[in-house]
């Protein structure tokens, strides 16, 4: 079961940490400049996990590998940091911000899902999703 789950809690830890830094990011702060400090701080994080976890220790060839969808999540992930950075600097709070951005994207990713990649959607997932715009609503008013 820990196998199951430990994933989950990485990624729900790193991402409070994730929206504290960004909510406490200073306002007279470029964005960009953050976020360049940010990737030069996670490149070298990911070389020396690379390391640490790989049989290959050969940066170049691990680097080799990867084909255009490395490219398109760097994109993909300045869009969404400096989307956050936004949220809050636009008066969103840490409480609800990030709640509608996620639940927001939770529908747009069932619906790709069910669309793009074929999956099957059940009745408790559709009621789910109209839970979730319900929520959406309530939270925003």
């Amino acid at each position: 079961m820990i196998n199951l789950f430990w994933p989950i809690l990485i990624v729900v830890a790193a991402n409070t940490l994730y929206n504290i830094c960004t909510k406490l990011t200073p306002s007279e702060v470029q964005p960009l400049a953050s976020l360049s400090i940010t990737y030069l701080t996670a490149t070298l994080l990911s070389v020396l996990l690379l390391f640490f976890t790989s049989e290959n220790k050969d940066v170049i060839t691990e680097i080799q590998k990867a084909d255009w969808t490395a490219v398109a999540l760097g994109f993909s992930v300045v869009a969404l940091e400096f989307g956050y950075i936004y949220i809050y600097r636009v008066g969103w709070n840490v409480s609800t911000g990030s709640l509608v951005a996620n639940i927001s994207l939770a529908c747009v990713l069932l619906i790709i899902g069910v669309f793009i990649y074929k999956e099957n959607i059940s009745f408790h997932q559709i009621l789910g999703m109209a839970l979730c715009t319900i929520g959406l609503l309530l939270v925003t008013k």
